[in-house]
């Protein structure tokens, strides 16, 4: 287990460096702030969480799933940001499905995206 845990670790810092940072890909973005509201099957109350990503993030938008047991799971919010710098949005709001399994208890979100561009 420690094996496959440090391999998985080392995996998300790869990811994260390839990623380059915000201010890399998108220059005009001075801030981005997701707020989000996780909910699962068997959870009574849903848990509200809030990431912030400035120029010196890295630009990798996937959240990590709560779900114990999930794998492979989690929630890209990659090409919600990436339309909205595109279409110079400011603000969304969608919801959106762990990706992994096991599929019995599922983790959801819903999110908030706000974008706050340079002048």
């Amino acid at each position: 287990m420690n094996s496959r845990s440090n391999a998985s670790r080392t995996e998300k810092i790869q990811r994260r460096l390839e990623a380059g940072s915000l201010a890399t890909h998108f220059p005009e973005v001075a801030g981005i702030v997701v707020s989000m509201s996780y909910s699962q099957r068997g959870m009574k109350l849903a848990m509200p969480r809030t990431v912030n990503f400035v120029p010196s993030s890295y630009a990798l938008f996937s959240i990590d799933c709560l779900s114990k047991g999930c794998v492979d799971g989690g929630f890209d919010l990659t090409h919600v940001i990436a339309g909205m710098v595109r279409n110079r949005k400011e603000s969304t709001k969608g919801e959106l499905t762990c990706m992994g399994g096991p599929a019995h208890d599922h983790s959801s979100i819903a999110y908030e995206v706000a974008i706050q561009y340079a002048h």
